[in-house]
């Protein structure tokens, strides 16, 4: 039950922080692993295509890999200078490590 909670909080607050900008590469990780686990929990049985015709059992994979590969660049390089996590850093430089270092 608490897993399923914190799957639809995941989904749901991790798209509205994908959308803003907002903690982009948490929000991406979140999704990742959210989606890791939709993959091997049940619909790797299923094969790699989606039930377009409606004659297998369920829905494939393919959806969560491309959620996946979608969230992989947002890990990398976060959410860019237009987002609410460029907007925070260009705003107060003080939370920027490099800073706190140099």
């Amino acid at each position: 039950m608490i897993v399923a909670i914190l799957v639809i909080l995941g989904e749901s607050l991790g798209a509205l922080g994908l959308i803003t900008g907002f903690l982009t590469r948490f929000c991406a990780a979140g999704i990742l692993i959210i989606m890791t686990g939709a993959i091997v929990m049940s619909h790797a049985a299923n094969g790699f295509f989606m039930n377009w015709s409606g004659k297998q059992g369920g829905e494939g994979f393919e959806y969560h890999l491309l959620a996946i590969a979608l969230c992989i660049p947002l890990l990398i390089s976060g959410g860019g200078l237009f987002s609410a996590d460029g907007f925070i850093t260009k705003r107060f430089p003080f939370f920027l490590s490099e800073k706190i270092i140099n």
